[in-house]
């Protein structure tokens, strides 16, 4: 799917879902191991529910957890966490996307640095798109934090993170990955699938 065709579907199923308090997308993404899962088919790629949404409270006073977003969740009501949840899951969708994009530019014989070029700028739109629902002093505390780190509101550039990883080919990785913490806190997992079964859909 093209970066155009990404934005003008995301902008059809936001504004319905995105009206009460959103979960606030990792301003520092957790670049973990994709989750161990073999994909047989297009189906079994993208968000899939494995639980409950979580309603562990702080353990003995302030949350301890290393991602604010985790904390967050846990100071929500049922209901506002019931609603993150579902706009995690559209988030996975756009990284559904991001990864069939890669696996059509890849099949055209693009670069690797094309690719992951144009992964980055997906990934920093879905999260433009995600935060649209936010408080604007959620969006606020999210893009400072940001700006402070990255220089962006929106999180590193695919020049920030070629300096980190080294290659452009874990650019591309990293930008696809979700944050497992955050996903485990709504019981979520984000299943990555191979561009053979992705292409084959």
């Amino acid at each position: 799917m093209s970066l155009p065709s990404l934005r003008s579907v995301a902008r059809r199923i936001v504004p319905a879902v995105l009206a009460a308090q959103a979960l606030l997308v990792p301003a520092q993404p957790v670049f973990a191991a994709p989750p161990a899962h073999v994909c047989r088919a297009a189906a079994d790629c993208g968000p899939v529910v494995v639980g409950p949404v979580s309603q562990a409270p702080p353990d003995h006073g302030p949350c301890t957890s290393p991602e604010p977003v985790v904390c967050q969740i846990r100071r929500e009501t049922p209901q506002e966490r019931e609603v993150a949840r579902g706009q995690r899951m559209r988030y996975h969708d756009l990284l559904a996307d991001m990864e069939r994009t890669a696996c059509d530019m890849r099949a055209e014989g693009r670069s690797e640095e094309d690719v992951a070029r144009t992964l980055v700028q997906m990934r920093n739109d879905a999260k433009d798109i995600v935060r649209a629902g936010m408080t604007p002093e959620q969006v606020a505390e999210l893009e400072a934090r940001n700006i402070k780190k990255y220089g962006n509101p929106l999180g590193p550039t695919a020049d920030q993170l070629y300096l980190k990883y080294g290659s452009w080919e874990k650019v591309s990785a990293a930008a696809t990955r979700s944050n497992e913490a955050v996903d485990h806190e709504l019981g979520l997992e984000f299943h990555h699938c191979s561009c053979e079964i992705l292409l084959s859909a």
